[in-house]
């Protein structure tokens, strides 16, 4: 499992029981956010949650903004781990690449969607910045992935096809899950990762139908 980076001041445990502290604690933490909010997020929450004394999570963190931030670094780790192991045993062809990479997206968000939105009202410039690195590590691996299949890409303006499809699909992932509880859609994170799937790889082949062209005009 990710572990939190240096980022903020915060050092992650070299010792194995300080690393399952560590997990219990951002575990408490997540069950706060997804039950109370970011309102309700406090240290003393997090620390009644995890069975733990205030003053052993402020040994290892400075304040509630500390705590918030390893959460999310935590999330958006796994999203990188989840979205290159998947990738690196997708099926072969474009298909399976891309299906592999929307469903890793899927099942990430899934697993935390509870408390996406409350990261996203807590955030800070730190963390926005954390996110932006996390999407582009993605947004490059799926990228280095496609490459050996762009044949497959029925378009003239492969690369650049690629890359569009990999910002959309990633786009469409993140609004879906901070806006999901005020604007449902109904599906379940694997029907969305379905339909998202035929329409990325609709997108990359459309030009190469014949009479796409005729159909769709010049964009």
């Amino acid at each position: 499992m990710s572990q939190p980076s240096v980022d903020q001041g915060f050092r992650p445990p070299q010792q194995a029981r300080s690393r399952e502290s560590l997990q219990k604690v951002l575990a408490a933490a997540e069950h706060v956010l997804a039950a109370q909010g970011i309102e309700e997020f406090t240290v003393g929450a997090v620390a009644e949650q995890a069975g733990m004394s205030v003053g052993t999570i402020y040994r290892r963190f400075s304040g509630k903004n500390q705590l918030l931030y390893a959460v999310k670094d935590q999330l958006l780790g796994q999203l990188e781990t989840g979205v290159g192991d998947a990738l690196r045993t997708a099926a072969p062809g474009l298909g399976g690449i891309v299906g592999a990479f929307v469903q890793a997206l899927a099942d990430t968000f899934a697993r935390h969607d509870r408390i996406f939105p409350e990261l996203l009202d807590s955030q800070r410039p730190e963390g926005r910045d954390r996110g932006l690195q996390a999407l582009a590590t993605i947004q490059r691996d799926f990228v280095d992935a496609v490459r050996p299949c762009l044949l497959e890409v029925r378009r003239p303006d492969r690369e650049e096809a690629v890359h569009m499809t990999a910002r959309t699909v990633i786009g469409s992932c993140v609004h879906r899950a901070a806006s999901g509880r005020f604007w449902p859609d109904g599906l379940s994170w694997d029907a969305w990762a379905v339909e998202t799937t035929g329409m990325a790889l609709a997108y990359l082949a459309y030009l190469g139908s014949p009479g796409s062209r005729e159909c769709f005009g010049s964009f």
